[in-house]
């Protein structure tokens, strides 16, 4: 991720849509692909602030009207009475009813979290989008919340009422309760996890997402090889062997994390997950120039790993000073690094190349 800069010279985020320096709306430029500042322009539109761009810009209906967005969108003409979806809105299904309380800021760190995902989906040049843009399978977002009785709060929840974050056909659900800190918290511990992160959760969706587009029925037998046999046992019986008996006491000498150990579907979206951290992190550190100028765009993945680990042992330091959790918790043992070596070469295959199209729905795990 990069940072930005006002017209007033200040530094700008990509969450940012106010510059807390001359307090000028500021917004993504879909035309130059750049955090500006938003000048007015006619007829009650915007103009870019970036003295080589200058577009024409709208806001994003979930930005002018919600407040969740930051995005901005290139009008057509006539200009549309109701604002554009930006190219990131444009994927919601289902928000969170904003009639409950404490809904809107959930939504909104879901909304920044899904953000990031997409700019380095972006970034990787990797295949994505909707059933109108001919993609297979199509992508979209649920942000649901759990339902209980009114008026029998007591009655624990039923199956039918419960919302669990996954993925099925393209489709994206994540429950709105991994948005709320304590609760989000609260699980990390039950479940004994290194992390658990709003962004974390996307990353891992979006490995099942990739699994469906670019392995199912085009390349599974190799990546059976390389994960385990994803037919036997089961997804069902897997996860009811995982939650009665747990991980396998040396998880760690072949998986990323304890999860992954449940299904070869979840070791790929997990090591999945890892890699798109991976390249977070390195492109953040490259561009901000702080202990690196690794190009994970550009280098083979031993490279990337090794700066990746030094990253990790300096920042987890850091964090430590602070009395944080580790930022690179992973441990790369050989196991890791050749599944992680799957996931480069799948991703450096597939981007730049139109998503696949037509194949045979193959639903992928729920949680």
């Amino acid at each position: 991720m990069r940072t930005f800069v006002c017209a007033c010279e200040n530094t700008i985020f990509f969450e940012n849509s106010l510059c807390l320096a001359c307090k000028r709306e500021v917004g993504w430029c879909p035309a130059c692909r750049r955090m500006t500042v938003l000048l007015p322009g006619e007829g009650g539109e915007l103009k870019c602030g970036n003295s080589a761009c200058g577009s024409r810009l709208v806001k994003c209906l979930n930005y002018a009207v919600e407040s969740v967005c930051n995005r901005c969108v290139v009008p057509v003409d006539p200009i549309p009475e109701v604002a554009p979806f930006c190219e990131y809105c444009r994927f919601n299904n289902t928000i969170p009813d904003l009639s409950v309380a404490g809904n809107r800021e959930k939504w909104l760190r879901l909304e920044t979290a899904k953000r990031r995902l997409l700019y380095t989906l972006d970034l990787l040049g990797l295949p994505y989008g909707t059933k109108e843009d001919g993609v297979s399978p199509p992508l979209s977002f649920d942000f649901k919340e759990d339902v209980a009785p009114k008026n029998r709060w007591w009655w624990s929840m039923g199956v039918e009422e419960r919302v669990y974050t996954g993925h099925a056909n393209g489709n994206i659900t994540i429950n709105v309760r991994e948005a709320d800190s304590v609760e989000r918290e609260k699980a990390r511990v039950l479940f004994q996890e290194e992390h658990r992160t709003v962004i974390g959760h996307f990353r891992h969706e979006i490995g099942h997402y990739y699994w469906q587009m670019l392995v199912a029925e085009r390349c599974e037998a190799e990546c059976a090889r390389v994960f385990g046999d994803h037919l036997s046992p089961t997804y069902a019986d897997a996860q009811k062997r995982f939650y009665k008996e747990g991980a396998p006491p040396h998880w760690k000498s072949s998986y990323v994390s304890a999860y992954a150990s449940m299904h070869p579907w979840e070791d790929f979206a997990e090591t999945f997950a890892t890699y798109l951290d991976m390249v977070s992190v390195l492109d953040t550190a490259k561009n901000l120039n702080v202990g690196g100028d690794v190009d994970p765009l550009a280098v083979d993945l031993p490279a990337m790993v090794d700066a990746y680990i030094q990253q990790g042992i300096a920042q987890n330091e850091m964090n430590r000073a602070m009395g944080l959790h580790d930022l690179v918790p992973e441990v790369f043992v050989p196991p890791v690094v050749a599944k992680m070596q799957f996931v480069h070469d799948l991703i450096r295959a597939a981007a730049g190349k139109p998503a696949p199209t037509g194949h045979a729905d193959k639903k992928s795990s729920p949680i």
